[in-house]
C-alpha cells in the first residue's frame, strides 16, 4: 500500500507519499481501506519531530478516518468486510489501510457520505469526553469554547447546544465568528481585539463561564482561571499556547474550580472503547437526525497531504480539513 512517511522531521515538504508494507490485522483489529482521514494539529506536531507515536502503533499520521472494512481479525464480533466505518486511531490514518482495534469503530452515520465522515470521530470523541464526560456541561450554563471555528470549536457548539447550554466562542475573524453564530453560538468574541475574560464577565452578569474548553495551555492558563464561574470546570485538550504556565492557586481555590488535560492519543484501549461507545450512544442520534453536522474546509488529495498541512498553519479554514483517496 502507500502512505504518507515522514523520513525526517521538518515542514509540509517532509511529508512523502511512498510504499509500505501492507498492516496486518491482530487479536480483536480489523483491516480498514482507508477512503478519507483528516489533519489534526497533532499531525503537524508529529510532522515536526514533537509528537512521537505510542510504542507499537503506526508510525504514519493520521488519528482518524473513514472507510470500509477489508479485513476482520481474530475475536471481532459485530463487523463484517464491506462494513462502511469511521474510527478513531493511534496513527496510520494517511494511508490506503489501517489496522484498527474494534472498539475504536464507529458506523458510518444515516445521511452522512462515506469521506466525510473522517470529520467526525476526533472532534465528537474529544468533545463529548472533555465537556460531557469529564466537565459535565449541564443545561442552562455558560460554555466557553476557543478556537469557535475550529474542528473541535464547531463540534462543541452544536453539542453544547444540543443540551441547551449557552455557548460562547473566541476566533479571530468576523467571518469565522459570522460561522459560530450560525452554529448556534450565543456570545460572540474577536480575541484579536477583545479581552475573552472581560467579555464573559459582561455577558454573564459578572459570574463566568461554568465550562471552558482550552486549546492554547500556558497562555491562557491564568485567564482562563479568571474567567470561570463559581464551580467552573477548565478542560484543557492543547498547547498551542505553550506548555509552562504560572497559576494562580488561590483565585482557583476561591472560585472552587477544576482543571483537567487530558489527550486521547495515548489512553488505554479500554478506555478509548468507552468513550467512543458513549459518542455512539448520545452524539451519533443527534447527527442522524440532523441537529449536529460534520464541518468540512475542503478535501484534498491524500498524497498531497503537505498542503493540508500549510491550511491548517495558516489558520484560515473553517472546521476540517480532509484528506481523501477518492
Amino acid at each position: 500500500m502507500y502512505a504518507i512517511t515522514i523520513p525526517e522531521p521538518g515542514g509540509p515538504e517532509a511529508l512523502v507519499w511512498t510504499e509500505v508494507p501492507d498492516p496486518v490485522p491482530g487479536e480483536g483489529e480489523v483491516l480498514v481501506e482507508v477512503v478519507s482521514s483528516a489533519v489534526n494539529r497533532a499531525d503537524l506536531l508529529q510532522r515536526q519531530g514533537f509528537y512521537t507515536p505510542p510504542p507499537g502503533s503506526s508510525p504514519y499520521p493520521g488519528l482518524e478516518c473513514a472507510g470500509r472494512i477489508a479485513e476482520v481479525g481474530p475475536g471481532v464480533a459485530g463487523w463484517s468486510v464491506g462494513d462502511e466505518v469511521c474510527a478513531l486511531l493511534v496513527g496510520g490514518g494517511y494511508a490506503e489501510k489501517v489496522a484498527v482495534p474494534a472498539g475504536q469503530l464507529l458506523p458510518v452515520p444515516k445521511g452522512i457520505d462515506l469521506a466525510k465522515a473522517a470529520a467526525l470521530p476526533e472532534v465528537t470523541c474529544t468533545v463529548w469526553s472533555n465537556v460531557f464526560m469529564i466537565a459535565h456541561l449541564r443545561p442552562g450554563e455558560t460554555f466557553l469554547v476557543h478556537g469557535g471555528s475550529s474542528g473541535i470549536g464547531t463540534m462543541a457548539i452544536q453539542l453544547a447546544k444540543s443540551v441547551g447550554a449557552r455557548v460562547a466562542v473566541t476566533a479571530g475573524t468576523k467571518e469565522k465568528l459570522d460561522f459560530c453564530a450560525e452554529l448556534g453560538a450565543d456570545i460572540l468574541i474577536n480575541y484579536r481585539e477583545q479581552d475573552f475574560v472581560e467579555e464573559i464577565r459582561a455577558a454573564t452578569a459578572g459570574s463566568g463561564a461554568d465550562v471552558i474548553l482550552d486549546n492554547m495551555g500556558a497562555k491562557y492558563l491564568n485567564r482562563n482561571v479568571d474567567a470561570l464561574a463559581t464551580n467552573g470546570r477548565l478542560a484543557i485538550i492543547g498547547m498551542q499556547g505553550g506548555v509552562k504556565g504560572e497559576l494562580n492557586i488561590g483565585t482557583l481555590l476561591g472560585k472552587r474550580g477544576a482543571i483537567t488535560a487530558t489527550t486521547l492519543r495515548a489512553r488505554p484501549l479500554a478506555e478509548k472503547a468507552a468513550v467512543v461507545a458513549a459518542v455512539r450512544e448520545h452524539v451519533w442520534p443527534l447527527i442522524e437526525g440532523g441537529h449536529v453536522r460534520p464541518i468540512v474546509d475542503q478535501e484534498l488529495p491524500m498524497s498531497d497531504a503537505a498542503q493540508g498541512h500549510r491550511v491548517l498553519e495558516e489558520s484560515g479554514h473553517i472546521g476540517k480539513v480532509l484528506l481523501t483517496r477518492q
